[in-house]
Formats: C-alpha cells, sequence, structure tokens
C-alpha cells in the first residue's frame, strides 16, 4: 500500500480508470469519489470503482492523502482552488490534464502550506467518457507525464510517480512549456484534423450524396478520435492556442507540399513525401 486515501475528483474514463488500476494493484486502502453528477457518482460505487461518494468537494477531500483530479482541463484550477481549504496537512493533489502551462503555476499558488501540487498528464483515453467507460488496463505499458514545478517536494512526486507505476504506466517528467509543445504535435493537432476531415466530409457537396454514408474501414480508423468529448477538446484547443497554433501551421506546410507535388504529377516527390510518412510510423510501432 502507497496510501491510505485517494478522492478522485470527476470519476469519468481517467478517473475511474486510476482507481480501479491502484485498487488492483493493492496501492490504495480505500477511495472516495467526488462529481457533480451523481448518477455517475451511483454507477461508479456501484461497480466498485470507490467506495465512498460525494457531491462535497470540501467533504470529500477531508481525509484524503492524494487527490486526483480528473476533469475538463479548463475546470482544474478552479476545482483545486475551490478545494485548498479543505486538504489536511501534507495532502498531495494530482492532476490529469493534457494541457499544463500555466496550469502548474496557478495550481501551485493556491496550496496550503504543506500541502504539495504536482501536474501529471496520463498519456492514455479512448472516446467514451463516464463511470462506464472506466477499465483497470487503461494505463499498462502507457507512459504518464510528471510536470512538477522546479520547486515541488520531492517526496511528495516520489509518491505520485510509485502510483502511476502501480496503476501501469511508464513514468517520465518534463517541464510543463515543453509538455505543451510536445502534445500540441502528437496529441492536439491529430484530435483537431480528425474534427475537421469529418466536418468536411460530412459538409462536402457531392451531387446531393451522403458522402459519409460511404466510409469504411480506414476513414473510421482515422476518424475514430472525433467522436471524443467535444467540449473537452474546444477547452484543449484554446488553453494551449499558441502550442496548437504552431501546429497546425506546420500541418498545413506538409499539406501543401502534398498539394504541390500532386498538381505538378511529381510521381517521385510523392514516392518520397509517403515513403517518408511510412518510415515515420512504422517506427512507432
Amino acid at each position: 500500500m502507497i496510501i491510505n486515501r485517494l478522492a478522485v475528483v470527476g470519476v469519468g474514463l481517467i478517473g475511474g480508470s486510476f482507481a480501479m488500476a491502484l485498487r488492483r494493484a493493492g496501492a490504495v486502502g480505500s477511495i472516495i469519489g467526488i462529481d457533480a453528477d451523481r448518477e455517475n457518482l451511483l454507477l461508479a460505487r456501484s461497480r466498485g470503482i470507490v467506495d465512498d461518494i460525494s457531491e462535497d468537494l470540501l467533504a470529500g477531500v477531508a481525509e484524503a492523502d492524494v487527490v486526483f483530479v480528473a476533469t475538463p482541463v479548463c475546470t482544474i484550477a478552479d476545482i483545486i482552488r475551490d478545494m485548498a481549504p479543505g486538504l489536511k496537512s501534507g495532502a498531495i493533489v494530482t492532476d490529469g490534464g493534457s494541457v499544463k502551462g500555466t496550469l502548474v503555476e496557478r495550481c501551485e499558488s493556491v496550496m496550503p502550506p504543506g500541502c504539495h501540487f504536482v501536474g501529471g498528464h496520463p498519456i492514455a483515453g479512448t472516446e467514451h467518457s463516464g463511470a462506464a467507460a472506466a477499465f483497470p488496463d487503461l494505463f499498462q505499458g502507457r507512459r504518464c507525464v510528471l510536470t512538477p514545478a522546479a520547486a515541488a517536494d520531492r517526496d511528495a512526486v516520489a509518491i505520485v510517480s510509485r502510483l502511476w507505476t502501480a496503476a501501469g504506466a511508464a513514468v517520465c517528467s518534463m517541464e510543463s512549456g515543453h509538455h505543451d509543445r510536445i502534445f500540441a504535435e502528437i496529441s492536439h493537432l491529430p484530435h483537431a484534423i480528425a474534427y475537421t476531415l469529418v466536418h468536411a466530409v460530412g459538409t462536402a457537396d457531392v451531387e446531393g450524396e451522403n458522402v459519409l454514408s460511404y466510409t469504411a474501414g480506414g476513414f473510421r480508423d482515422f476518424t475514430r478520435i472525433a467522436s471524443s468529448d467535444p467540449v473537452m477538446w474546444r477547452d484543449i484547443a484554446l488553453m494551449n492556442r499558441d502550442a496548437l497554433l504552431s501546429s497546425i501551421d506546420g500541418f498545413s506546410a506538409s499539406l501543401a507540399e502534398l498539394r504541390r507535388r500532386i498538381d505538378g504529377n511529381d510521381r517521385d516527390g510523392l514516392t518520397e513525401f509517403f515513403t517518408t510518412a511510412k518510415k515515420f510510423r512504422d517506427g512507432i510501432l
């Protein structure tokens, strides 16, 4: 056991899966779920994701050794500010937001004396949400990036790292701004492209045909992530605005280059373009 009491604020796919993984690993004594959606809380308790439930933020975190905030990224700082008066001395707060930037600074600034914040981002997920979507293997073999501030408490960072390791993740650390630039490229941009592609095809006018009715495996596989929560991705896009805009500009330049080669009937150029991309893709595998 690593900690006695875990509080999960937002018992959805990420928060619920984290709780389930830690329970299975025997890393926590008890878990309380905190959520504004009572039906979701009741489902989480009935599934054994949490032991106790609370719709009261301050009461819910009162006895927690670690609080994991797994809510939409734009709400995290305000939630942590609101819970701060209810934290016990020595409590550690961490999060699962995919944008860190100024979020780490804001959360650090509201920590009561003796309490600690450690920013985190598990690189895992599906297009589904809510306690019904949670499962304990979500983080197996995936990375979790911690983004502690320079002055973060080392013991607190170590405990958060141990929890994520117990959940099955491979833990690494980086500076928050560096994190946001990387994930603008490998996460935020792909989601933006998937949404844009589906939007473009869905609104295409091809002689009155419903173009989407002809989609097959390739299109569906490529655009799976466009079924994710639109509000969540709206907030991510705005919170990581500068880095995402830079990524979109880079993608636009690559798309313009592809267009130039197609327009010029450049057979060798197209082969080189696609071969280079294939090598990058195969390198991931």
